[in-house]
């Protein structure tokens, strides 16, 4: 078979190039392109059209000469070389081996785009993948199949966050698969370098694929790397039946990057300069977490985004809280304050929790102990504002142990640094919390579990170890 070239370059736009005479290449295809030097770049077909073809170039498009470039055709679609010898390794944005060691050997070639799965075949996520972390398994349980992100912002400890939830998550169960997915897009050198010997210190690596795109990659790239972990994390999980947990940091870095893309294809912008698509272009990454009927494994996403200004009316938040399950909150005040992880529990919120605990999942007083903590929580919460006002002296004595809760709450239920918590151990650190209030403040727990529980699980202090 002979290999086509296109030589008709018209100009270029910044990443894009503009083909003329090639409206028999595929959209989404992908090329190689040679400047006449002897230096290929690689790109990738964004839209074709009987007047012209635009390209996505892989690497700056500085120093191209339009009259001796020519353009070939490499694969019909973006593909990612997968195989169950990807985990423990690490790639760079577009899927290339950056540990030093050779390529993997690929068992398939899969297009980067996935394969939609079919709303009928899905299975309604009802599994508890345990974190480690005491206030996202006990008030926003992550469940297997689920697509819950974490909102941050500029300047917090996200990075940190998803480097423990990768290192501690695990599905309870004996001989049950488990492995992580995790992509970092617009990353500086100097978090690649966390990231990689985070993973490799406490033995993450292991069972993790990392795909790491740096800030000073092509812009294109980026919009390649979230699609290459999830393509990996669905290899993983239906043919080789992987629990599998995808995080995805940072997608604000994404979205920024398909607003350049936008700008220089001179597309129409939508709300604050992003494009009108981008609410279909998350969907099509969110969508691909689930639990298919007859695979045993399960896709699970865990997106990270940083709030421009905090702000969560901004349309990355905003359209990632339509389409995703419940969201995860970090709070600048309790960052400040040294709490780690620095959670928000009450605007954060798990939609599918219920699905999740219980009997036979962790425990069956998990849903009335998470319920009984919010609320004393935010009762605490609400007397400081008045204590703000009026002063100590005008508390009853009820209401300064609710005081006293809310401190304890974020000092030594949410605060629990690096250290990993089991299911087992957060719920009692609740009991410990609660055993404060007489039986008769408890009303969102029923009898049976405050006879087996309160004031039974041990003290606060030994329970967190201080």
């Amino acid at each position: 078979m002979l290999k086509k070239e296109y030589n008709a370059v018209t100009y270029v736009s910044g990443p894009l190039l503009f083909l003329e005479g090639a409206a028999d290449l595929a959209y989404g295809a992908i090329v190689n392109i040679d400047d006449g030097t002897g230096r290929i770049r690689g790109g990738q077909v964004i839209e074709v059209s009987d007047q012209y073809t635009v390209l996505q170039v892989f690497e700056e498009t500085s120093g191209l000469n339009l009259e001796r470039t020519t353009v070939s055709l490499v694969e019909d679609v973006a593909r990612l070389g997968v195989s169950k010898e990807m985990v423990g390794r690490a790639f760079n944005g577009i899927g290339k081996p950056i540990d030093g060691l050779p390529p993997v050997v690929a068992d398939k070639r899969l297009p980067i785009n996935g394969a939609p799965i079919n709303p009928v075949a899905r299975e309604k996520p009802e599994e508890f993948i345990q974190t480690g972390i005491s206030a996202i398994d006990v008030n926003m349980t992550l469940v297997r199949g689920q697509k819950l992100p974490i909102f941050s912002g500029s300047g917090l400890p996200h990075n940190e966050l998803a480097a423990q939830i990768a290192r501690q998550a695990k599905v309870l169960g004996e001989g049950e698969g488990f492995a992580v997915v995790f992509a970092a897009m617009g990353i500086t050198q100097r978090e690649v370098s966390y990231f990689m010997q985070e993973f490799e210190r406490t033995g993450a690596l292991s069972r993790s694929v990392l795909f790491l795109n740096k800030a000073d990659d092509p812009t294109v790239e980026r919009l390649l790397t979230p699609r290459m972990a999830l393509t990996a994390a669905e290899y993983l999980a239906f043919e080789h039946d992987y629990h599998v947990l995808v995080i995805l940091t940072d997608l604000t870095n994404y979205c920024e990057a398909l607003r350049e893309i936008g700008g220089a294809r001179e597309e129409i912008p939508g709300r604050r300069g992003y494009p009108g698509y981008m609410y279909t272009d998350l969907a099509s990454l969110y969508e691909r977490a689930g639990v298919v009927h007859g695979k045993k494994g399960s896709v699970t996403q865990i997106p990270i985004l940083s709030m421009p200004g905090d702000d969560i009316t901004h349309p990355i938040p905003d359209l990632t809280g339509y389409i995703t399950e419940g969201q995860i909150f970090i709070a600048r005040d309790l960052a400040q304050q040294g709490i780690f992880p620095p959670i928000n529990v009450q605007p954060s919120l798990s939609r599918l929790m219920n699905n999740g605990i219980g009997k036979g999942k962790t425990r069956a007083d998990h849903k009335e102990l998470a319920d009984q903590l919010f609320s004393s929580y935010a009762r605490g919460v609400n007397l400081r504002r008045l204590v703000a006002i009026t002063g100590e002296d005008a508390l009853t004595e009820m209401d300064k142990k609710y005081l006293r809760f809310a401190d304890n709450f974020e000092k030594k239920f949410i605060n629990q640094g690096q250290k990993e918590r089991s299911i087992e151990e957060s719920l009692n650190i609740g009991w410990a919390l609660l055993s404060d209030f007489p039986p008769s403040e408890l009303k969102r727990i029923r009898r049976e579990y405050i006879e087996q529980y309160h004031q039974k699980t041990g003290k606060l202090e030994e329970l967190v170890g201080a």
